[in-house]
């Protein structure tokens, strides 16, 4: 029996298989769930923290409970489960892939080269939805509104990026509670002044081990994900059964509403700054939502409403129940998970709780490594190095080491700094609802503006749940001075970071379009180029769509030769998870044949893995030769290259070639030779040799009538070109601010933007070429 899957606007996505699903839903219990399953270690003892205690009446412990079981209910199972999980970027979720849905719909980016060329991108189509009769007026306007107004568009961007640090945070302040809290078992066997000595460096060990092993990627040992933290919801559950049965089978009434009320009436203000500690219960559900692109709506639903969101409860019901017949702890912090475990298992417990605390760790940390990978893709963080950990590489698993030390240094400095569960507590309690509310905002604009909803629908959505929010984010706020300022001074930091980053790259591409050299001026310097033309390539990097870039004129003007081939190549990133492979490049010519001028864009989505530079350098010379060989057809030959019009300054068109991979089923065949592999593009032939240890492209170009003589020898010269020899040139600017700007803008270039500048990765990141082969080009932008 199969099930389809299926966006928002009705279209079908993918079928899958019962059997597909069901696994799905069992890996996403080990990477989605680890640290929502983990919550019940420090919910009750973060929310008895504050100067209330569980009396006589049981109504504080009533109150707590039907608190958590409300908030579990309508935040991660209401609001994420049947109304977020739906509002996926081509089956990406997070905070970036609402700020994306709503840049493509609203015509708003943050990336300065986007191309009407782009918005024929498959996946950019891929969520237009037609408007409803209703709401046809308002979501116009709303979307012409935000369109018009550069200051509503940085709003828009400063929500989603403070959503974003406040994930960063995130990725902090989780291990840190999640790891103590699970060690804090250590408690019951010793006296509180001697677990204290204990706990913190243990907890150290383990932090310091679990950043080490990042580097060996999720793949490795994610198959024990998944059981461990089955493992664990069955354990909390059982013990949550048996508590119930025999502490206290009365618990279930607090399941009512009224025991809220009657709570925070009797506690007041100590009921209202305990929220800050009750919110935790729902710590990772943004993680259901962030990793939807790994798995699949259902799938995601399944696991949570049939397993993980009933052993929670009964966790939580389990744990009230033994609270209720023991008000006289021997000491304050005795409240914790553990004391409500009976005594003969505690020590298996213990363990289980520590590996489950690791994989819910792991589950953030990665995450977070996702997030800046996105930011970082879009313009808005500075470029770190990434490493896809799997062999198969899958987007989803990547290794940054410059952020995973300076992750598990901050947390170090959290666990060492506070040494107790209440302080991060406040402090996770404040990022996660945080990047709530940044939700909640987001999804109302979704709703009027993408899925063209009433405004009214909208407005519910946003006031129901973001008055809940609201009422934990002030309860979590009152907490400042109590540990809730790290999350906000760490989010600053980013934040500015971000800021300051997308600001500078933003003023170096207006410098770069501003003093591009005229394609006229160009053309009036003769097919030579008024010097010597020898062989090979040259491979011009830039980051200009259109237009030629100003270290070209340098060469021409000071230097006597250049390559008989030039190609002027454009790496950059578009507003969507991915870019098929058939619609990976854009390539055009710059004057007429005989110049043998080329321009390649290479096209990548946020989530999509760069290829490396022998790939990427196979698929760029065959994307030229296919674009030769079709540039006289009138009209599309069927496999996949089609004519754009280009949106530039005489540039010409340019046509959508794929790479050789996606080209196989049409034009392009694999055969094997005596020398490796060859991929024929019917009358073209590109060797590939054996791939150690680098391959190579060679092009055979055979006498063949259905050839036209000007293709076979434009093809016959790139050939020529390819076996002399590739050289990559890019420019190395130094980038200052003009004179007479003012105060802060001389600052943040001069200073914050060129240090940032000179610390992170190269603009040739994703395309590592031998330095033998590379050639930079001082320059000084003046912004």
């Amino acid at each position: 029996m199969d099930i389809e899957a299926r966006n928002h606007n009705s279209h079908p996505i993918k079928k899958e298989s019962w059997r597909t699903v069901m696994t799905l839903a069992y890996q996403s219990l080990g990477v989605v769930y680890g640290d929502l399953s983990t919550s019940p270690l420090y919910v009750y003892k973060s929310a008895f923290a504050e100067d209330i205690h569980h009396s006589e009446s049981n109504e504080e412990i009533f109150g707590v409970l039907s608190f958590v079981f409300w908030t579990l209910t309508l935040i991660p199972l209401l609001k994420y489960v049947f109304i977020v999980l739906r509002a996926d970027d081509n089956g990406e979720g997070g905070t970036f892939a609402l700020y994306t849905l709503l840049c493509r719909h609203a015509r708003v980016s943050t990336l300065p080269n986007g191309q009407l060329a782009d918005k024929e991108l498959y996946e950019y189509r891929n969520n237009e939805i037609g408007y409803c009769s209703g709401s046809r007026d308002i979501g116009l306007r709303l979307k012409s509104t935000l369109e018009k107004h550069k200051v509503l568009q940085k709003g828009l961007l400063v929500l989603a990026l403070l959503g974003t640090c406040m994930v960063i945070g995130d990725g902090v302040l989780t291990p840190a509670i999640s790891v103590f809290s699970a060690v804090s078992g250590l408690e019951l066997s010793m006296s509180k002044e001697h677990h204290q000595y204990v706990e913190v460096p243990f907890a150290c060990i383990i932090l310091v081990l679990l950043f080490c092993l990042q580097h060996y990627g999720t793949h490795r040992v994610g198959f024990l994900f998944a059981p461990i933290v089955i493992t664990w919801l069955l354990c909390i559950s059982t013990i949550g059964i048996y508590n119930i049965f025999h502490w206290n089978p009365q618990v279930f009434q607090a399941l009512s509403p009224y025991y809220m009320y009657k709570f925070l009436k009797k506690t007041r203000r100590g009921g209202w700054m305990s929220l800050g500690g009750i919110l935790l219960c729902i710590t990772g559900s943004e993680a259901m939502y962030a990793d939807l692109g790994h798995f699949s709506q259902l799938s995601i639903k399944m696991a949570f409403t049939f397993v993980v969101y009933p052993s929670l409860i009964l966790a939580y019901m389990g744990q009230a129940a033994y609270l209720s017949k023991h008000h006289i702890q021997e000491t304050d912090y005795r409240i914790g998970f553990y004391v409500s475990v009976p005594e003969k298992i505690r020590w298996p417990v213990l363990g289980i709780a520590i590996l489950a605390a690791v994989v819910g760790s792991q589950a953030i940390i990665t995450g977070t490594f996702s997030i800046i990978k996105q930011c970082s893709a879009l313009g808005c963080f500075p470029r770190v190095k990434i490493i896809h950990t799997s062999p198969t590489n899958k987007h989803g698993q990547i290794y940054i080491p410059e952020i995973n030390w300076t992750l598990m240094l901050l947390c170090l400095a959290v666990t060492i700094g506070f040494r107790d569960t209440k302080h991060i507590s406040n402090a996770a309690g404040l990022a996660v609802i945080t990047v709530m509310l940044v939700t909640t905002c987001l999804m109302s604009l979704v709703m009027v503006i993408c899925w063209r909803k009433s405004v009214f629908l909208a407005l519910g959505f946003m006031f129901f749940f973001g008055s809940i929010e609201i009422l934990y984010f002030s309860a979590s706020l009152i907490k400042f001075r109590e540990g809730a300022w790290v999350p906000v001074a760490l989010s600053c930091i980013f934040l500015v970071i971000m800021f300051v980053w997308h600001y500078g790259t933003i003023k170096k591409y207006e410098f770069d379009v501003q003093n591009k050299v005229s394609i006229n001026w160009l053309l009036s310097l003769g097919p030579t180029l008024g010097i010597m033309r020898v062989r090979g390539i040259g491979l011009i990097y830039t980051e200009l769509v259109s237009g030629i870039p100003a270290i070209f004129s340098h060469f021409v003007t000071n230097l006597p030769a250049f390559h008989q081939v030039v190609v002027f190549l454009c790496v950059k990133s578009v507003p969507v998870p991915h870019v098929r492979p058939e619609e990976r490049f854009l390539v055009g010519r710059i004057g007429p044949k005989e110049y043998r001028l080329y321009r390649c864009i290479a096209r990548y989505g946020y989530r999509d893995v760069n290829m490396d530079d022998v790939e990427f350098e196979k698929d760029l010379i065959c994307c030229i030769a296919e674009f030769i060989r079709t540039e006289q057809a009138d009209v599309t030959d069927g496999n996949g290259v089609n004519d754009v019009r280009e949106d530039s300054d005489n540039d010409g068109k340019m046509a959508v070639v794929g790479t050789a991979s996606a080209n196989l089923e049409g034009s392009i065949r694999m055969c094997e030779d005596e020398n490796g592999f060859s991929t024929e593009f019917n009358e073209i032939a590109v060797a590939v040799p054996s791939p150690r240890p680098r391959k190579r492209v060679r092009f055979v170009v055979p006498e063949s009538p259905q050839i036209n003589t000007g293709v076979r020898d434009e093809l016959r010269e790139l050939m020529e070109a390819r076996e002399a020899g590739l050289a990559f040139i890019r420019g190395h600017c130094y980038v200052k601010a003009k004179r007479g700007s003012s105060l802060m803008k001389r600052f943040v270039i001069n200073f914050g933007y060129d240090f940032l500048r000179r610390n992170s990765r190269g603009t040739t990141n994703a395309l590592s070429f031998p330095r033998a082969s590379t050639l930079e080009v001082g320059m000084v932008y003046q912004v």
